[in-house]
């Protein structure tokens, strides 16, 4: 701490009144360093490998017996939350999300009673009422997305996902955060994001403030057959420029700013690139600006339809002879999404990811309110000014900038002050400003709109 606030005096020594100096931050907080270093391969492989033996984890398979079908692998993920939440004194709160799923006439025949797998983290400032969550679907299928019998692995689609929710809520759950976090476990995803929409319907009408989303499918694998590429380095980040639930007002307002780049899950998948990337070694943050691959979906849309940043992670190279195929050989290749086919050390990398972005947000201040740049005359500097966020006092202020044809962040400015005037013009460049507490976790980054 005392080396961060020193890194501020320097740059402050260089500021006026309406005059920023240019810095970046690399400062890493000691706690968020120990919490990635509790990351386990070893504990990643062994969740990964439980998943498969329960021989299927189709959303529609049985659900009486003790150890195979969807029934017994939801009962064992939340008998782990339980356990993860004694080691938390019980502030860990694990329970079903339970919905009855009517049949739709394609993938669910009548209708079931379905159940996702929740452990909240209640955060420690009750005036933080941001919500991160992370997530992955523990369904899963072979080739005939109705064949609720055979031997469906899943383990890369989507244990993979759902070991890293799960080791992160064991290492996180010891830890106090300022706002509340969410590890969910999804079904339904293979039939049509059911389990997701539930949720996502559920969050938008009990009015939860859904800050983020990472939504992790297919996280577990480094090496692409079609094109015999390893990389153990990259993973996708998928994020929509504009939200659908866009009013005409909004879309007014963004066509006149030119900020069709600037939506909230974009803004976040942003910020994971220059967290991830500060915390973990050798790792490359792929952004990807669509909401998912395509022409498909994944558990994050539900929550991009209801208004939320919500982000897909996956894998940089997915392999298709493993994903949604019956397990088989053929001409001496075997096929299926089997656990020897997932690279434990990369999905380690990718945890650590998520970990260090759901941390260090988890950490932070609140988003400085009401960000504007003032346009009450004209200049060729930038004027902005904004105010104070709620709950706890942030130690300063980043304001951000790149060109209009920059995917990321190019140059960030501290401040003290609730205001900055830049050498800039608004014209040619794009702003943004977040709040920064002393040990320098950031919050999410605010786009300003016009103001007098």
């Amino acid at each position: 701490m005392k080396y961060l606030k020193l890194t501020f005096v320097i740059y402050l020594s260089f500021f006026t009144a309406k005059t920023c100096f240019s810095q970046r931050t690399e400062v890493k907080d000691p706690t968020i360093v120990s919490m990635l270093n509790e990351v386990s391969a070893t504990n990643l492989e062994t969740l990964v490998r439980k998943m498969v033996s329960f021989h299927t984890r189709h959303t529609l398979s049985d659900t009486l017996s003790k150890t195979k079908g969807i029934g017994a692998a939801r009962a064992w993920i939340k008998s782990e939350f339980e356990k993860y939440a004694a080691e938390s004194g019980g502030r860990l709160q694990v329970s079903y999300d339970t919905f009855l799923q009517p049949a739709d006439g394609r993938r669910i025949k009548e209708s079931v009673t379905l159940k996702n797998v929740m452990a909240v983290l209640p955060g420690t400032d009750p005036n933080d009422k941001r919500m991160l969550m992370v997530s992955g679907h523990y369904d899963s299928r072979v080739t005939d997305v109705m064949n609720i019998r055979d031997f469906a692995p899943g383990a890369n689609d989507d244990a993979s996902g759902v070991a890293a929710v799960m080791e992160m809520a064991r290492v996180m759950s010891k830890q106090k955060f300022s706002n509340t976090l969410v590890f969910v476990a999804f079904v339904g995803e293979e039939q049509g994001l059911y389990g997701a929409a539930n949720l996502a319907k559920r969050a938008k009408e009990e009015g939860w403030n859904v800050h983020l989303l990472m939504n992790n499918d297919i996280v577990g694998n480094s090496y692409g057959m079609e094109t015999d590429i390893k990389d153990n380095k990259s993973v996708r980040v998928f994020s929509e420029g504009v939200s659908a639930s866009e009013t005409k007002e909004q879309a007014a307002a963004r066509l006149a700013a030119g900020t069709e780049n600037d939506g909230k899950a974009r803004q976040a998948a942003r910020y994971i690139k220059e967290v991830a990337e500060r915390y973990v070694d050798q790792l490359d943050v792929k952004l990807i600006y669509r909401r998912d691959r395509y022409l498909r979906g994944g558990d994050h849309t539900p929550f991009s339809q209801q208004g939320f940043a919500a982000v897909r992670v996956t894998e940089m190279n997915e392999d298709f002879n493993r994903q949604h195929q019956d397990v088989r050989t053929e001409n001496g290749f075997k096929f299926g999404d089997l656990p020897e086919y997932v690279d434990y050390n990369y999905l380690q990398k990718v945890t650590r990811m998520n970990m260090s972005v759901m941390a260090n947000l988890g950490l932070s201040t609140q988003e400085p309110e009401n960000v504007g740049i003032v346009t009450s005359g004209l200049t060729n500097k930038t004027q902005l000014k904004w105010e104070a966020p709620k709950g706890k006092s942030p130690y300063g202020y980043y304001v951000l900038m790149r060109e209009t044809t920059s995917p990321f962040w190019e140059r960030k400015f501290f401040v003290k002050e609730n205001q900055a005037t830049l050498a800039y013009s608004k014209d040619n460049y794009y702003f943004g400003v977040q709040s920064v507490d002393e040990n320098g976790h950031e919050s999410l980054v605010v786009i300003p709109k016009p103001v007098r």
